[in-house]
């Protein structure tokens, strides 16, 4: 290779820089996965140019492949283009440790203050508000994922009828309906699947009341946090797609088969991780919080997110050289979930008058923030949650 050659092959950029940029990231991106993910589309492809068009779809095509939160494994992705397992390593950090600082710190928030009447207000209006958005991004992501795929479209009415009948998600579906499309698209040649799977989104049930705060965080001991990191490590290997994937999973752990939580905390664990910026996984911080502490939530963060981290590392530089497009993304007990969460959540009112102006919001008034919006959610709780229950 000549001088000019390695010039060229030279990136753009500083390692210290893209831990910067992932920093920023993980401190202003709000949205979801969707939004992140064309924030670093808009930002390392097309403005700065650090990352070549190319690259960033294989990074995106494997992080749709593999199980894991979407925009976590493509930040992780863009970190191992340039600067291998180094730059993977500190890209994936900077990216997630903002937004699991700041939900630690509302976890301690809500441990010292959850049973009173004015935090019981904000996340009645909340909750209401994260309905409306999760409703819209499943909208969103069924309309540009699935199109007119009838394969797809078989397996999404299914996903959605078992999800409105059982009320929570069975891990199942993921691995059939993954299985099932990398079978039909791509049969395999090579240990690396040319297919894609079919991340299936599911949400939860909610419940109807806010108890006082889990007291379980000051009683952590090592069996608790076992428990713990068994349990999230599962979660982040077996659930696929977006970030809200993760969702009905860890319900029906943490809430059935463990009762750390009750459904009602559970229900304000998912508005926080969408109040804050970052990947919405790192729900899994604050539900680890309360359960245990601080200790618990770095262990349920650590143990959702190693999977994902490594079923970006493994298998990168082979799917960089052999890896496909794979099958579309699915995204279909999101729609029974939906199904579920008017039946829970949505059962007054006001709730419902929050919902329908968080989505006419968002749908048609583009330039205000989801954060914007769901701080007025916040405003309008704290006004009408007295004179209802009152």
């Amino acid at each position: 290779m000549d001088a000019a050659d390695e010039k060229a092959a030279r990136p753009a950029y500083s390692l210290w820089q893209m831990v910067q940029y992932f920093t920023k990231l993980g401190t202003i991106g709000f949205g979801g996965p969707v939004a992140l993910v064309g924030y670093m589309q808009r930002d390392l492809v097309e403005e700065r140019k650090w990352i070549s068009e190319n690259d960033y779809k294989e990074g995106l095509t494997l992080a749709q492949l593999m199980p894991g939160p979407l925009a976590a494994q493509l930040a992780i992705y863009l970190g191992y283009v340039h600067y291998g397992i180094t730059g993977a390593t500190v890209a994936g950090v900077a990216f997630v440790l903002p937004s699991f600082i700041m939900v630690v710190a509302l976890g301690a928030a809500y441990v010292a203050y959850g049973g009173l009447t004015w935090m019981q207000a904000v996340f009645y209006g909340v909750g209401a508000c994260v309905i409306g958005i999760i409703a819209l991004s499943a909208y969103k992501l069924t309309t540009k994922t699935i199109g007119k795929d009838k394969l797809l479209w078989a397996i999404y009415i299914v996903a959605a009828a078992v999800t409105i009948v059982t009320e929570s998600e069975i891990v199942w579906i993921f691995l059939i309906s993954g299985l099932l499309v990398w079978l039909v698209r791509a049969p395999p040649k090579h240990w690396l699947p040319r297919g894609g799977s079919t991340p299936l989104v599911g949400l939860l049930p909610l419940g109807d009341h806010l108890p006082v705060a889990c007291s379980l965080g000051v009683t952590a001991d090592w069996a608790v946090l076992a428990q713990i990191g068994i349990f999230f490590a599962e979660a982040g290997a077996f659930v696929f797609g977006s970030g809200l994937a993760i969702v009905p999973f860890l319900y029906g752990g943490v809430v059935n088969e463990y009762h750390w939580l009750s459904e009602r905390q559970f229900v304000d664990a998912v508005a926080v991780a969408m109040i804050t910026p970052g990947p919405v996984v790192i729900t899994v911080g604050f539900i680890g919080y309360l359960v245990a502490g601080f200790s618990g939530a770095v262990v349920a963060a650590l143990a959702t997110f190693l999977p994902c981290y490594l079923f970006t590392i493994i298998p990168a530089p082979y799917f960089r050289k052999h890896g496909k497009k794979p099958a579309i993304v699915a995204f279909g007990t999101i729609a029974g979930a939906v199904v579920v969460l008017g039946k829970r959540s949505i059962t007054d009112i006001p709730t419902i008058v929050i919902m329908a102006v968080t989505l006419l919001l968002l749908w048609k008034v583009k330039k205000i923030p989801e954060p914007a919006i769901v701080a007025l959610a916040a405003v309008a709780g704290l006004i009408v949650y007295p004179l209802i229950k009152g």
